[in-house]
């Protein structure tokens, strides 16, 4: 006989994939989408596609990057601007040295001929195949460089074109890249905390202008031969206020290894200047330890480490670095953005604050912080508004399965009756639980997790009674242990899911004394606790997910 819910389940999980393969080979034709124009398509997996749209983007990226290499090897050959024959005369310009690449441009040493001054001048790697939002990127990147006037900004002298050759003037830094210098060895703890004050400020600059960076890595960085630090790159930067389609919602952008967590994530959070923030921590990271603080195999890898996982402590890598730096990095590279600097000229004052050897805000905000960070929801949480209404019903359900029980043991039924309670009554609901939740969409790997840990607990309840008959004990004398599992089960949520769990957990723990003190009502305490826990959640989630619902209703027709 056919599980028709599993089939359901299956055909759901095709069309999901069948549904990203077509977007995977739309990206791979050039084509651009956004994420909510496709979960409004297919409202049927906007969760799903909210979940893993980071991931796709960062797989096309990844493939980009690697057709982008294609394209360059092409271009020395055939695209004049990466193969130009030095020295260049380039209108008012004379190109004489290659001096640096990007994934979007190259630098050269140039003369100005008016005054005969040194300047460098940067033009498009890829030549005549450079596309049109090529061209608007590398415009885009000008523009907004051009805009700002901070001393650790290098600035724009002009911006023109000669003979199809887009290209942009800007001052002349003689010295090399943070990444150069930090490939050489380390620096000295207070050149690091300068260069990074100088850093932050010119972003801080940046952001009071209404441009975001996003792309904020060592090799972005300039230090000069007094080793003064410069921002040099604004490939990724963002006005605020542009209404413009280069970055669309849901595309990745930016350097894994420096992204935070809402940039890797594509389209979930709002990508703003706290994202800056973390960048600047990511580079400060490196700067004390030599590494940066995620870096996989693959790009994917590495997303998905922003996304997942903590970094690990700096003074870990390296016992010298100092504990007030370790603590303001770490603040720059919380997950949760408010928990971060609120701006890079609050990371600035506390760089400043250490120069200085006061206090910073990072020390004094720590424990704060970290409490903060333990109750919070992950990223997974979003899964629970399927859960939500589903929960409400079970809490009703385990409440009338436990009070059941305790009538048995007033009218002292038999083991084996309990046991079919548990499996074939209780069991029943659980079937009819995992059914809607399928019926609702494709399962993900977290939901399956979490049903493992549920299933497990259910298991304990069954072989209680039969435990208990084996060791000569009455029936329910191990009844507090239902409390304790079903407390464990929920700290394992609260890892998982939401730091809210935690809450249930200790209250579980608690009634698990309670029912040990009056055994005689074990299974209504029990009963009672445990399904409001699930009550109060599934309710929470429930609305949240009708709030969801209202507010994309709202967007597509608006």
């Amino acid at each position: 006989m056919y599980d028709h819910s599993q089939m359901l389940g299956n055909k759901d999980d095709q069309q999901l994939a069948d549904l990203i393969s077509k977007l995977a080979d739309g990206f791979g034709r050039g084509e651009e989408y956004l994420l909510d124009d496709i979960c409004g398509q297919h409202p049927a997996f906007a969760n799903d596609l909210r979940l893993l749209w980071g991931t796709i983007a960062i797989t096309r990226s990844a493939g980009k990057q690697q057709q982008n290499k294609s394209t360059q090897l092409m271009s020395r050959f055939d695209a004049p601007e990466s193969g130009l024959q030095l020295p260049f005369d380039l209108g008012n310009y004379r190109l004489e040295q290659e001096i640096g690449r990007g994934g979007m441009g190259i630098v050269y040493r140039a003369i100005r001929k008016k005054d005969n001054s040194q300047v460098a001048i940067k033009m498009i790697l890829s030549g005549d195949f450079a596309t049109t939002n090529d061209r608007q990127r590398f415009e885009a990147e000008a523009e907004a460089a051009a805009g700002l006037d901070h001393p650790h900004i290098v600035p724009i002298y002009e911006i023109g074109e000669h003979q199809g050759r887009a290209f942009y003037c800007m001052k002349l830094i003689e010295g090399q890249t943070l990444s150069q210098r930090l490939a050489a060895g380390s620096i000295p703890t207070r050149q690091t905390a300068q260069m990074l004050l100088e850093i932050s400020r010119a972003i801080e600059h940046a952001h009071q202008h209404g441009v975001l960076h996003r792309d904020l890595k060592p090799s972005n960085i300039l230090i000069d031969q007094s080793g003064h630090a410069y921002i040099a790159d604004f490939g990724l930067a963002k006005r605020d206020t542009a209404a413009e389609s280069l970055t669309k919602t849901g595309a990745v952008l930016g350097t894994p290894s420096y992204m935070a967590p809402e940039q890797a994530a594509g389209a979930r959070g709002q990508v703003g200047a706290v994202s800056d923030v973390y960048s600047l921590g990511a580079v400060l990271y490196h700067a004390l330890t030599g590494h940066p603080p995620f870096l996989g195999n693959t790009p994917v890898d590495t997303v998905l480490m922003v996304l997942e996982q903590d970094p690990i402590l700096p003074r870990e890598l390296n016992r010298n670095v100092n504990r007030e730096l370790e603590m303001v990095a770490m603040r720059c590279l919380q997950k949760p953005q408010d928990l971060r600097y609120e701006s890079a000229g609050g990371l600035a004052n506390d760089l400043e604050a250490f120069l200085n050897d006061e206090s910073t805000s990072a020390r004094d905000g720590r424990v704060g912080q970290v409490i903060a960070s333990l109750f919070r929801e992950t990223h997974h949480a979003s899964i629970l508004e399927n859960w939500g209404l589903i929960w409400m019903w079970h809490s009703l359900a385990l409440l009338v399965t436990c009070l059941v029980t305790q009538a048995m043991f007033e009218f002292h039924f038999r083991v084996y009756q309990y046991v079919l309670v548990w499996t074939l009554g209780f069991g029943a609901w659980v079937s009819v639980f995992w059914w809607l939740r399928r019926r609702m969409g494709p399962v993900t790997f977290v939901e399956r997790q979490i049903a493992h840990v549920w299933a497990a607990s259910l298991c304990m309840v069954v072989f209680m009674f039969p435990l208990e008959y084996h060791l000569g004990l009455e029936p329910l004398e191990l009844a507090p242990l239902l409390g304790v599992v079903a407390g464990m089960t929920f700290v394992i949520k609260a890892g998982i899911l939401s730091g809210w769990f935690y809450c249930h957990a200790f209250v579980l723990f608690v009634t698990a004394i309670v029912m040990a003190i009056f055994p005689a009502f074990a299974m209504v305490i029990f009963g009672f606790v445990s399904a409001a826990c699930f009550y109060v959640s599934g309710l929470k989630y429930y609305r949240r997910r009708l709030s969801t619902l209202d507010s994309f209703q709202t967007e597509v027709s608006g």
